[in-house]
C-alpha cells in the first residue's frame, strides 16, 4: 500500500512515516503544502495523512479540496491541532474522510488507516495479492507460494508487493527506488539487485514457473515465465 504523508512538523512526520513503514507500507513525505499539492494531484496514493496546517501558502484542507474537485477519490485523513467541533467539520465537509486530533496514538492512526481502505476497496481483492501461486497478504503481511509459507523482511515485503501491483510491466531500478526506498535521486547503488537476488531465493527457488526476471539494461519484470522474456 502507498502512502502520501503531508506534515511540517518534522518529528510529527517522523513518527508517522516510521511507524507505517514498520507497518509495511510504502511511505513517500512532504514536509509543505506546495509539494504535498504536488505529489497529491500527479501520482496514485492508497490513503493520504496530510495536516491540517501547513506551511507553503497551501493548507491541508485546500489540497483535499483540490483532489475532491478533480474526481480524485483516494482517501485522506487530515491530522491537526486544530481541535474543536466547527474545524472537524469543516475538515470532513472539505472532502476529509477522517479527521484525527493531535496529539494521537499511532495505533489509532493505524486503525483508521486500515477502516479507510477496508471501505475503499472492499472484498478479497483489498488484502491479497495474486500471482500465478504466489500469495501476498496485505492485511495479515504474510506470504506463501503454492502452501509454503514464505518469511521476508519488511523491505523484501514491500519490494514484492510493488513488483506484484506491477505485474507483467518492467519496472525501473528509479522506480523502485522511489517507491520502495523513497530516493529521488540516482545513487549509484546496488542495493535494489541484492535485495532482488535475496527476494528470488525465497520467492522462486525451487519453484516453478519462474517469477522474477530481470530486463538487462533496464530493470525487472514479475509474471510467470510463459510471459516474461528476458532482454
Amino acid at each position: 500500500m502507498r502512502c502520501l504523508v503531508i506534515e511540517d512538523e518534522i518529528d510529527t512526520s517522523r513518527y508517522i512515516c516510521t511507524g507505517l513503514r514498520e507497518a509495511g507500507y510504502i511511505v513517500t513525505s512532504c514536509e509543505n503544502g506546495l509539494d504535498g499539492l504536488h505529489y497529491a494531484t500527479s501520482k496514485q496514493w492508497d490513503i493520504i495523512v496530510l495536516d491540517r496546517m501547513l506551511s507553503g501558502n497551501i493548507d491541508g484542507l485546500s489540497i483535499v479540496s483540490k483532489l475532491r474537485e478533480n474526481g480524485n477519490k483516494t482517501p485522506a485523513i487530515i491530522v491537526s491541532a486544530l481541535t474543536n467541533i466547527d474545524e472537524r467539520v469543516a475538515g470532513l465537509r472539505g472532502g476529509g474522510d477522517d479527521y484525527l486530533s493531535k496529539p494521537f496514538a499511532f495505533s489509532e492512526l493505524l486503525a483508521r488507516i486500515e477502516a479507510l481502505l477496508r471501505r475503499a476497496s472492499p472484498g478479497h481483492s483489498a488484502t491479497q495479492l495474486v500471482v500465478a501461486d504466489l500469495v501476498l497478504d496485505l492485511r495479515a503481511m504474510r506470504v506463501a507460494r503454492g502452501s509454503c509459507a514464505i518469511a521476508l523482511q519488511p523491505r523484501e515485503f514491500r519490494l514484492l508487493e510493488y513488483l506484484m501491483r506491477h505485474e507483467g510491466q518492467v519496472v525501473t531500478r528509479t522506480m523502485l527506488l522511489e517507491a520502495v526506498w523513497d530516493y529521488h535521486f540516482d545513487t549509484h547503488t546496488n542495493v535494489i539487485d541484492v535485495q532482488i537476488s535475496r527476494l528470488r531465493n525465497k520467492i522462486d527457488k525451487g519453484f516453478t514457473p519462474t517469477l522474477i526476471h530481470t530486463v538487462r539494461g533496464v530493470g525487472y519484470r514479475l509474471a510467470p515465465i510463459e510471459t516474461a522474456t528476458d532482454v
